[in-house]
Parts: structure tokens; sequence; C-alpha cells
């Protein structure tokens, strides 16, 4: 299978409930498609770089994912024909993949929280903290 990922933006001005209705249906979109999804990761609200449709900000959502070729025309029109997405980008990454095998290293790339890690978090910078090294030279000039 082809290897793909799009990069949408949804509506800023929309309730979260709908955000979620947004995200799910193209997620459900691929699979009902006959594509699998990979990956997920929404980046959440962020000032675009220029004004889209007349926004400044916008919810970025970036789906990872294999399907046939055909599967991008539907998805791609969809994504066009929702007033939620304001703009979309779509690009290969690799025309012969194993889905399972991405899965895989998606689930192994995904940041491990535990609770040793949020202590150690909280002591380097209580130590930071006692002993003022905050990155600034003499005087506090950098």
């Amino acid at each position: 299978m082809r290897y793909y990922e799009t990069l949408y933006l949804i509506n800023p001005n929309i309730a979260e409930e709908d955000y979620r209705e947004v995200v799910n249906k193209f997620n459900s979109f691929v699979e009902k498609n006959k594509g699998v999804v990979i990956r997920v990761d929404e980046w959440g609200k962020k000032t675009l770089a220029y004004n889209v449709k007349k926004f400044d900000k916008g919810y970025y959502v970036l789906l990872q994912y294999c399907g046939e070729p055909v599967l991008i025309e539907k998805l791609q029109r969809d994504l066009k024909l929702d007033d939620r997405v304001i703009k979309y980008q779509t690009v290969k990454l690799s025309d012969n993949e194993d889905p399972a095998v991405l899965k895989a290293r998606a689930e192994e790339d995904k940041p491990k929280v535990t609770e040793a890690t949020e202590t150690e978090e909280k002591i380097g910078s209580e130590e930071e903290a006692e002993t003022g090294n905050n990155n600034e030279g003499e005087n506090g000039v950098q």
C-alpha cells in the first residue's frame, strides 16, 4: 500500500465536539475506504503564517495512513466539501509500505511519560532554581 500524510486545518471557531467530529469523520473515512490509519497527531490551535479564508488561527491535524490512490481522490473531495476544513495538503511518503510495520514504528515513537520522568523533571527544575543556574552569564547578562 502507499503511505500518505494529510495535514489539514480546521476552523478555529467551532465547538470542541464539532472539532472531535471532524477528526473522527476523516479517520473513519480512511478506514471505510480500505485504508489503514497509522497515526493521528492533533497539534491544537496555532496561529497561521498568513490568513486563510479570513482566519488567522486554525486547528492543525496530521493524519498518516496507508491506502490506494483512489482513497486520496475521495478523501480530498470530502476535505474540500467540508466547510469546517479551511485548508489541507496531502503528501505521498512512500510507494510500498507495510501498514503493520508502520503502526509498530508509530507506537515506538510515542513519548512515554512515566512517574519517574515527571519526578526527574521536577528535581531538575528545582535544582536550577536553587543554584540560580538559568543559563545567564555574570550579572544576569547573556
